[in-house]
């Protein structure tokens, strides 16, 4: 179908997609709970900058490697009974982290390890929504889910404030509370799409397959530095702000809430942009916008207005980005696949914003300084924009799809 004839979407499908997107926010938002107290951890417990850096990053691996099994288990069950499942098993955690895992460098990390259960919720969403809309919308509605990554900035903004004010184990109850009330609702509303296509093979051999396929690996690469790098740089950038710039806490954290709500707010946008110009072009211009932007802030320079500008630039288009990949996700998944290839890329997402938090303390634990991180990051984002110019262009050319590839 044209790009130019829009297709019918029901009020259903919106309404499913309203009540995933809820879901991925408020699992988000409890597997971003950590983040924000990093700095408060490392003075109340005299963490090393690695360790700071480890305690953010152990939930974002785990919530990035559990979503090849949940994406699989998707693709076989549905999100009707997957999204409950997630949302209730986080809660668990979420409590042991309020009430008593936070008094220990080993407890903290034991927590954020099971913590990572919220991340996962990311696998669940993206199949079931893609199976409620016809391909040349799944762009959009896919970015629309995909904005519940937002939930990371609902923890920026609230989890600092509560602790101050009334604890620590404030937040934590808070987003327990909303974990199971969402659980409930799940359970009682949501309903997979009609005609879903369930496969019957074994879950190994589907990741088998899974795994052969080449938009496996070209998605996973692109998302690794798209998401990779916004989730980089919400858990690290309250870190390196009071750090390089000596900002407060407060302040550093209510900054990085505006690079998340920014890159939130463009992750539809790229999905949309995506179903109308094709997915090449938008990756091809976001990744140029971030190499840009990286090369930039390695100088590191003043914060108004050349930093706050660049990092901006870049939340902008890593958003967009990240929009854009699953978009390329839903024109050349199998059907019966989407679920397991979401999964494995989801977790090259996740990956990529595990590594570059450890990678930037190390550096500035060696060197006193962030620049080399920056333009690690430029060198990355080049190398996957040549890979789009290449290797994505050939396969989306070769798969002769009926969205534009330009």
């Amino acid at each position: 179908m044209p790009a130019s004839v829009p297709a019918s979407v029901s009020g259903r499908a919106w309404a499913m997609l309203a009540l995933a997107a809820v879901g991925f926010a408020v699992n988000f938002w409890a597997w971003a709970l950590l983040s924000p107290l990093g700095p408060r951890f490392k003075e109340s417990l005299g963490l090393s900058s690695f360790q700071q850096s480890l305690l953010v990053a152990v939930p974002v691996v785990v919530g990035s490697l559990g979503r090849i099994p949940v994406g699989a288990l998707t693709d076989r069950f549905g999100g009707r009974v997957m999204f409950p499942l997630v949302s209730a098993a986080t809660i668990v955690p979420v409590l042991y982290l309020g009430l008593a895992g936070h008094s220990s460098l080993t407890a903290l990390l034991v927590g954020g390890f099971f913590l990572g259960i919220g991340g996962t919720a990311f696998a669940v969403g993206v199949p079931f929504v893609n199976a409620w809309f016809p391909p040349e919308r799944r762009g959009l509605a896919i970015g629309i889910f995909g904005a519940g990554m937002g939930g990371t900035a609902i923890s920026a903004l609230t989890t600092v404030k509560l602790v101050t004010a009334h604890g620590m184990a404030t937040p934590f109850l808070i987003t327990a509370a909303v974990l199971a009330a969402y659980a409930v609702l799940a359970a009682l509303l949501l309903r997979d799409a009609p005609g879903r296509t369930v496969p019957t093979e074994p879950l190994t051999r589907r990741l088998a397959a899974t795994f052969r396929l080449g938009v496996t690996w070209q998605a996973s690469a692109l998302y690794a530095v798209a998401f990779g790098g916004y989730v980089a740089f919400s858990v690290y950038l309250p870190t390196y702000l009071k750090t390089g710039y000596g900002l407060a806490q407060a302040d550093a954290a209510n900054r990085m809430a505006g690079f998340v709500l920014l890159a939130v707010a463009m992750r539809p946008v790229g999905g949309w942009l995506s179903d109308r110009i094709g997915p090449l072009r938008v990756l091809e211009t976001v990744l140029a916008v971030v190499v840009a932007g990286a090369v930039a802030q390695s100088f590191t320079p003043e914060l108004a207005p050349v930093g706050t500008l660049a990092f901006l630039a870049m939340a902008a288009a890593l958003g967009a980005g990240s929009g854009a990949v699953f978009a390329l996700v839903a024109l050349l998944a199998p059907a019966n696949q989407v679920g397991s290839v979401t999964g494995v890329v989801g977790a090259a997402g996740g990956l990529g914003g595990f590594l570059p938090p450890l990678v930037m303390g190390s550096l500035y634990g060696a060197y006193g300084s962030y620049a080399v991180g920056l333009a690690l990051l430029a060198v990355v984002a080049l190398a996957a924009l040549a890979f789009t110019g290449t290797g994505v262009r050939h396969a989306l050319t070769r798969r002769g799809s009926t969205a534009p590839a330009h």
